[in-house]
């Protein structure tokens, strides 16, 4: 077929399509992630299940799709998938070295396994985090939480936002005693009745 083309036409297939090929790996990986999505959206919200499972859900899904697909565009662009293979294998080695030698980054990550199945705060939670007794610390308006970290948003003494986001170990939050509200209000209603207190103990 390709013999009755013209002969530029014929010159550039060899570019033309492996290109249509990756366009179409890249539209069917963006449609089955979205469909991925809407289906897990529709069993998480069938099953009441709690925001954090579903963000980690999404995440998880998009980084096999995207993985899937970059594999897919490599191999249509000539790599050979014993490189691939070889690749893929020489790069989980070093990081399952990278990540036994990095203990603290288990071990949070560990502690992201305890937080989603003990649920101790959820997000749009208030939490804070006590040094030592009563003694305030680290605290904010829980906004993501990923696998090493917990992202707290700042707030003042009304619950308004200041700008400015903590990222919080998750191990941390299993080393100290933590303060959790269900919303600004009540929080504020806290400080309020703290105030009070403090200033009957001072007169």
């Amino acid at each position: 077929m390709s013999g009755h083309l013209p002969v530029w036409v014929q010159e550039w297939l060899g570019v033309i399509i492996p290109l249509g090929q990756v366009a179409l790996i890249l539209l069917a990986a963006w449609l089955l992630r979205l469909v991925a999505r809407r289906v897990g959206d529709r069993i998480w919200a069938r099953y009441d299940a709690p925001p954090e499972l579903v963000i980690g859900s999404r995440r998880v899904v998009t980084f096999l799709i995207s993985a899937a697909a970059v594999l897919l565009v490599l191999q249509r662009l000539g790599v050979s998938g014993t490189v691939l293979w070889t690749a893929f294998t020489g790069f989980a080695a070093v990081a399952a070295v990278a990540f036994f030698a990095a203990w603290s980054v288990l071990s949070n990550i560990f502690c992201t396994m305890l937080i989603l199945a003990t649920r101790p705060f959820r997000l749009h939670d208030h939490v804070e985090i006590l040094e030592s007794g009563d003694k305030p610390g680290l605290g904010g308006r829980v906004t993501d939480i990923n696998l090493v970290y917990t992202t707290l948003q700042e707030v003042d003494d009304a619950g308004e936002p200041r700008g400015s986001v903590l990222r919080v170990p998750n191990s941390l939050f299993f080393q100290r005693s933590v303060r959790r509200w269900r919303s600004a209000e009540d929080r504020r209603r806290a400080l309020k009745a703290s105030r009070r207190r403090e200033s009957g103990l001072d007169v």
